[in-house]
């Protein structure tokens, strides 16, 4: 099937405004707390709610992307996600505004829908290309979503952005009725069958394993560093708004330019090679990081040189692992990424909450030493691979010398 570019781009835009709805509230963490009179780390249990229930929609909803028409699955969510998005904006406490957003969580996984079914729609050969530029519209999404929240919340207060969102999303849905491609479903199994194929493609596919470690890790980092960085622009060191940390998304999203090219880079040289140079970016982003603590211009300007090579170095990585897995099983695409996505926001969650409590004992510092850790650990695991992979190529090749030696002997 030919899908045409501005199809790709619609589904790109629907990718990055999916996305945002767990994003957004990262940026009005201390405007819920002082609004709610809440500490700032407990508010910061909406986030991490929304992540955790992303989680939990991407292991229960994604895999029916195999099962059913896309279209219909595609709008139903959104209108969902709209109505939990307007329930959060009424929420008169900090319990049930957790609860709301831990559902919104749950029901805004269309851009998890919509990578997949778009990898089956091009040629192999442009998938890493097109994978791209999905993912960089939801990095649009994650990153000028805090720009959104941060500037709306300021003036309006932190429901206004949730009120806002609820209306795009919509939107959203009502353009997507139309502009989504006819598919037809690639399985009929059953829907406790679907749910148990994720972790059946786990335990057979090594490369998906080793996918899920690299994103989990080094998205647990990701995730630390951007939760922790609205208590440490807002607190003593820095004494500003949320405004600030919504223009700070939005030099991040700078990177969005940057998956295109990763994913062409992967089409001509390989994911693993996108997936090192990912890693190493990762490390050196926490590098950069690290002057952020003391404050003034300085800290501000390595704020902003550190949270772009970090957004980059993570959504580089996104492609060359989902170039990666997409290859793996054509007919079980959806299912495949429910695994990988699951354990790419479970670490994300786990991230969230690990950099609060690392913040409040070992200030910032003590994140961006969070962030290289998980780093080097994906690093390790992809060296591992790589190692064994030469191994595995020698080996023939000296099977291969000695069958012609053995010939040549008299």
């Amino acid at each position: 099937m030919s899908v045409p570019r501005w199809v790709i781009l619609v589904l790109s835009l629907a990718c990055g405004v999916g996305v945002s709805t767990i994003y957004f509230p990262q940026a009005i963490s201390s405007l819920v707390a002082a609004d709610l009179r809440v500490s700032t780390g407990s508010a910061a249990l909406v986030v991490t709610a929304a992540q955790f229930g992303y989680a939990a929609g991407i292991f229960l909803l994604v895999p029916l992307g195999d099962r059913l028409p896309h279209r219909p699955l595609i709008v139903t969510l959104l209108t969902l996600t709209a109505a939990g998005l307007l329930a959060a904006s009424a929420a008169p406490s900090l319990p049930l505004l957790v609860a709301a957003s831990a559902v919104t969580g749950v029901t805004t996984v269309v851009p998890q829908i919509i990578i997949p079914m778009a990898a089956g729609l091009v040629p192999a050969e442009r998938r890493g290309a097109v994978t791209g530029t999905l993912l960089s519209g939801l990095i649009g999404g994650i990153l000028l979503a805090r720009t959104f929240s941060g500037t709306l919340g300021e003036r309006f207060g932190w429901r206004a952005p949730y009120v806002v969102a609820a209306v795009i999303v919509l939107a959203l849905a009502a353009i997507l009725s139309r502009v989504v491609p006819d598919t037809e479903p690639s399985t009929r199994l059953s829907y406790p069958s679907l749910i148990a194929a994720p972790l059946s493609l786990l335990r057979t596919e090594p490369d998906l394993r080793r996918s899920c470690l690299y994103q989990a890790t080094v998205f647990a980092g990701f995730s630390a560093a951007w939760t922790t960085l609205t208590l440490l622009v807002t607190g003593p060191t820095y004494a500003m708004g949320a405004q600030t940390v919504g223009v700070l998304g939005l030099v991040g999203a700078a990177s969005m330019f940057s998956t295109p090219l990763a994913g062409r880079l992967a089409d001509r040289r390989g994911p693993d090679t996108v997936s090192l140079l990912a890693m190493l970016g990762t490390i050196a982003s926490a590098a950069v990081l690290v002057p952020a603590y003391g404050g003034g211009t300085t800290g501000l300007l390595a704020l902003a040189a550190g949270m772009l090579l970090l957004d980059v170095a993570v959504q580089s990585g996104q492609v060359a692992n989902q170039a990666r897995i997409f290859a793996l099983r054509p007919e079980a695409r959806a299912r495949i990424n429910t695994a990988y996505m699951t354990c790419a926001f479970l670490g994300g969650s786990a991230g969230s909450w690990l950099g609060v409590r690392i913040y409040d004992r070992f200030g910032w510092r003590g994140v961006t030493g969070l962030v290289a850790a998980l780093a080097v650990v994906a690093l390790a695991r992809h060296l591992h691979h790589v190692r064994r992979a030469q191994r595995g190529k020698r080996r023939p090749d000296r099977a291969g010398f000695e069958k012609r030696e053995s010939t040549r002997r008299p």
